[in-house]
């Protein structure tokens, strides 16, 4: 049986503007391929950065990522707009300055 650290890793991440994104999914083995699956069936663009996945399956399911991470994170979700085509969400500023 391979060790963890051999067994794929997937880590799902939703976003809506607000806040900082959630994560939504997360498994190794059996349970990365399905992740992966779904993604693939309902064309969410995957992007694969094993250091990233590590660090964000760290993080409990449907809680928002650490700040530490925002950079990397806001890295993928350009990409994955990009691909997919949709405009990124902009989040409301109401500036009373």
């Amino acid at each position: 049986m391979p060790s963890d650290a051999q067994q794929p890793l997937a880590v799902s991440l939703h976003y809506e503007g607000e806040g900082a994104p959630r994560v939504t999914a997360k498994g190794r083995g059996h349970l990365a391929e399905q992740i992966l699956a779904v993604a693939r069936e309902h064309n969410v663009p995957i992007q694969e950065d094993p250091y990233l996945v590590e660090l964000l399956a760290q993080v409990e399911l449907d809680d928002e990522i650490p700040e530490v991470l925002y950079e990397a994170v806001v890295q993928v979700l350009i990409f994955a707009y990009q691909i997919s085509g949709k405009p990124m969400p902009r989040p409301d500023r109401n500036d009373d300055n």
